[in-house]
């Protein structure tokens, strides 16, 4: 299947970012309707990952910068994956988040979480948002913004 303009590019973008970064890795390219996937596939994938997700969310923000600098033609968000980091990251937040929700009803208390990432940030606000008894705040300054979890 042929792959779209901006899809080719994003695919190529990542890749020389991997080759720069020194990682073997292979990079496939997958295209929705809103969101265009880059994963990456290969045997040592640690380096591409980073501690705590952090390099591969650098390079997620370098291509969604690279791809909406253009003209404003069509425009796709980029998300970039790593043996499945994604989907792992987002189970252990939605679980972190039921846990510490859980934790605030029971004790009446606020419990603040570790400071995160917005798309991080994002995944427990959206997991609480039906969450009955509780409600969700984020604070404190970039790179230290962190959410607050209270009963309601």
């Amino acid at each position: 299947m042929d792959e779209s303009d901006l899809a080719a590019e994003a695919r190529e973008l990542v890749q020389r970012i991997v080759e720069g970064i020194g990682v073997n890795a292979l990079v496939d390219v997958a295209e929705g309707a809103e969101t265009i996937t880059v994963s990456c596939t290969g045997p040592d994938l640690g380096m591409l990952i980073g501690r705590h997700g952090q390099t591969i969310d650098a390079i997620q923000y370098l291509a969604n910068a690279a791809m909406y600098r253009g003209p404003d033609g069509e425009r796709k968000e980029v998300v970039v994956d790593a043996a499945g980091y994604r989907a792992r990251r987002r189970a252990s937040l939605e679980a972190l988040a039921v846990r510490s929700a859980e934790r605030a009803l029971a004790d009446g208390e606020s419990v603040e979480l570790d400071p995160m990432t917005a798309v991080e940030r994002k995944v427990v606000h959206i997991r609480l948002k039906e969450f009955d008894g509780v409600e969700t705040t984020s604070e404190g300054t970039e790179p230290n913004r962190f959410v607050i979890i209270r009963p309601a």
